[in-house]
């Protein structure tokens, strides 16, 4: 279904310009207000630490209590958090304030339902319907009321411990990088809780400092200090506290791929994993390669979280996630939450008495090269004899140890050419001529 603003994670743009601007706020919320609880009701509001965070704040909880609605205002909390405290606090809907890995710059609004899961595309596509609309303002004896609940943040903090029960950290020495983010109060606190020694960095937030230079999409200052105060392991979350990357005892980055094997494999040898493992058409082959091995099927679904739930639920899986880290353990929760599958890795870590670094070991990473290709306008060249002809070359020379992407962008003019295998020589050279052969055929088409 068609939606003009709601992208595969909310709305999200630029602050000051449209649609992130204080008046779209407004009407979104009364939007939302008129499909999520048209008689009135209770939604929890959480956000990250972008300054533009506390002015769309007011302008949702003003459109919200206008339209009969009674807001639970969070402040600064992980979006799982929003999620598991929106069914905790039995809300008739939950909203973040964020735009998680981006720049402090950019700021987003997402949705989730009563219980913890987000919107479906129809939803989202009813909402945008009645954007348009005036915002409604009830009359004084049916608004709603407003109140701040910041210290309730513990539920959350108890929830994720009570995903690893008996756990105790009391001998692991573990840096915990929070990206300047969302998750600066409750991340260290939850680790601190399971008696763990913690190394606080990114945890001091000013509003404008959310993912700069640190947290899971810039995980160098982990990795230099990991090593550098001989902690265990690193953990590295974004902007919003729903991706994870770890950092092993020798400073190297274990990301989103080896997150998930090392989970689905202990999963594995206890008996309980369901389902297949979900990935994505970009997840590493090196992962699939090595879940085989162990008798882990493993099923690819497009990019991004929504595409990996959706598959999970359709094979009845409960374990699946990205690249970048966004993984979902939905035998533990509802949505993808970094400290929850952070705890799971240390619980492992304790059970085995292993390392990251060999835990990590068994799964190779394959080189992957991504090129972009831009074109002038949006058009097929998948389809495109040339195009076909330089891929099945790419596929004969690769063969069962490598593979081939092509995937258009959904927000701009460009075709994005993805080659993996066990060469790095040969897959930058076939990455290169089919991105060769992609530009070729968009000047002919």
């Amino acid at each position: 279904m068609s939606r003009k603003y709601f992208g595969t994670d909310g709305v999200r743009g630029h602050v000051g310009q449209h649609p992130m601007t204080v008046d779209f706020a407004l009407r979104l919320a009364s939007a939302a207000a008129r499909v999520l609880a048209p008689g009135g009701g209770k939604v929890l509001v959480g956000k990250d630490t972008r300054l533009s965070g506390y002015m769309f704040e007011a302008a949702l909880e003003a459109g919200f209590v206008a339209a009969g609605v009674d807001v639970i205002l969070m402040g600064p909390l992980p979006t799982p958090g929003v999620a598991y405290l929106t069914k905790h606090f039995e809300c008739d809907f939950g909203v973040v304030i964020s735009a998680s890995h981006n720049p402090y710059e950019d700021n987003g609004i997402k949705f989730f339902d009563a219980s913890g899961g987000k919107l479906t595309d129809e939803i989202e596509a009813e909402i945008e319907k009645h954007l348009e609309e005036a915002p409604v303002t009830r009359p004084s004896g049916e608004l709603g009321r407003a109140s701040r609940m910041d210290k309730q943040r513990v539920r959350y903090q108890e929830f994720c411990a009570s995903t690893v029960p008996g756990l105790n950290l009391g001998d692991f020495k573990i840096v915990i990088d929070c990206a300047n983010g969302a998750g600066y109060k409750v991340a260290p606190r939850i680790l601190t809780d399971l008696g763990a020694e913690i190394v606080p960095v990114g945890c001091s937030p000013n509003g404008r400092n959310i993912n700069l230079n640190c947290g899971s999409t810039s995980p160098e200052l982990l990795q230099l200090t990991v090593p550098g105060v001989r902690a265990q392991v690193g953990i590295a979350l974004d902007g919003d506290g729903d991706r994870l990357v770890m950092v092993d005892h020798l400073g190297r980055t274990v990301d989103g791929d080896q997150l998930l094997y090392i989970i689905a494999r202990a999963r594995h040898e206890q008996k309980q994993l369901n389902g297949p493992v979900v990935g994505t058409v970009m997840s590493n082959l090196g992962l699939e390669h090595a879940l085989t091995r162990i008798g882990i099927e493993f099923r690819r679904a497009k990019v991004g979280d929504r595409y990996v739930m959706e598959l999970l639920k359709e094979t009845g899986g409960t374990l699946g996630g990205e690249t970048s880290g966004h993984l979902l353990c939905l035998d533990r929760t509802t949505t993808g939450d970094a400290m929850i599958s952070a705890l799971q890795v240390l619980a492992i870590m304790k059970q085995t008495g292993r390392s990251l670094a060999e835990l990590a070991a068994p799964m190779p990473k394959y080189p992957q090269v991504l090129q972009n290709v831009r074109m002038a306008r949006k058009i097929d060249v998948v389809a495109s004899p040339l195009v076909q002809e330089a891929v099945s070359h790419a596929e004969r020379r690769l063969g069962e140890n490598g593979r081939i992407v092509l995937r258009p962008s959904g927000t701009e003019p460009v075709i994005r050419v993805m080659v993996e295998g066990s060469d790095e020589k040969l897959v930058r050279e076939l990455a290169g001529s089919i991105a060769a052969s992609v530009a070729a055929a968009a000047q002919v088409a």
